[in-house]
């Protein structure tokens, strides 16, 4: 089982936790640390069954700033996520050929059973 996390971010914290609390092996990795790559993100879609635009924190500034309302292919959008990991959906659980973005975080249990 691996966790894309952020330290900082309260739903992450409590979903590694929640992991955590029953046991379970667990890759951490920070993905503001270690973005990422774009082979890795289009398998990170296609394992939770969504478009590309969906992996995106669109109220993040820098998605407002720089992306929001531009005509975007998935491969830019996956480029701007490489280059701008914070604006990834977060936390995401990936457990062999499943995945789930664990907001709220109790939606990580459901996915364990």
């Amino acid at each position: 089982m691996k966790i894309y996390h952020n330290p900082r971010c309260s739903k992450s914290r409590q979903t590694l936790s929640l992991i955590e609390k029953k046991n379970k092996e667990i890759e951490i990795i920070e993905y503001l640390k270690t973005p990422a790559t774009v082979e890795e993100l289009k398998s990170i879609i296609e394992k939770l069954g969504i478009k590309a635009i969906d992996l995106v924190r669109k109220k993040e500034q820098i998605w407002i700033e720089d992306y929001k309302g531009r005509d975007l292919t998935d491969k830019k959008i996956l480029e701007a996520m490489v280059e701008n990991p914070n604006i990834m959906e977060r936390p995401i659980v990936i457990d062999g050929n499943k995945a789930i973005i664990s907001r709220p975080p109790e939606n990580v249990l459901t996915f364990m059973d």
